[in-house]
């Protein structure tokens, strides 16, 4: 009687799939790399109040991660959120230009900033309307 191999976890096959791929992960997904705030506030050229606002942290603790404490879990999965979410604005506008658009108000939020939006929870509405931009399908 032959005994059976054991199946391949997700995570060697996402290791295998990694290592074999020639695509490019995004730091989101990446274990090793850890996103900085300091880096988020760099590329994007947003201010940590505004970073504060975005993700729900006091603006004290998004300072003390800016200048190298090691955030908590919540907070990482926060700013893993609102780094993909400046990557994707990233694709559409100039990546430095980013911070400037969240603070305008916008006539597709009904006149709320983008920053407002994601306060009362509707960042849904912002992956939304990029995805229209980004797929042409108007919207």
């Amino acid at each position: 009687m032959k005994t059976k191999k054991p199946k391949k976890t997700m995570q060697r096959v996402a290791r295998r799939f990694a290592k074999t791929s020639k695509s490019v992960i995004h730091l989101a997904f990446r274990r090793d790399k850890q996103i900085s705030v300091r880096e988020i506030t760099k590329r994007f050229a947003v201010r940590q109040d505004t970073l504060s606002r975005m993700t729900g942290f006091s603006p004290r603790a998004v300072a003390e991660w800016a200048s190298g404490k090691k955030p908590s879990a919540p907070a990482k999965k926060a700013f893993a959120e609102m780094d993909r979410l400046l990557d994707a604005l990233g694709r559409l506008l100039q990546p430095k230009e980013v911070g400037h658009w969240l603070k305008e108000p916008n006539p597709a939020f009904d006149g709320s900033t983008p920053v407002q939006v994601i306060e009362r929870g509707q960042i849904d509405r912002i992956w939304r309307m990029l995805y229209y931009a980004e797929s042409g399908e108007p919207g």
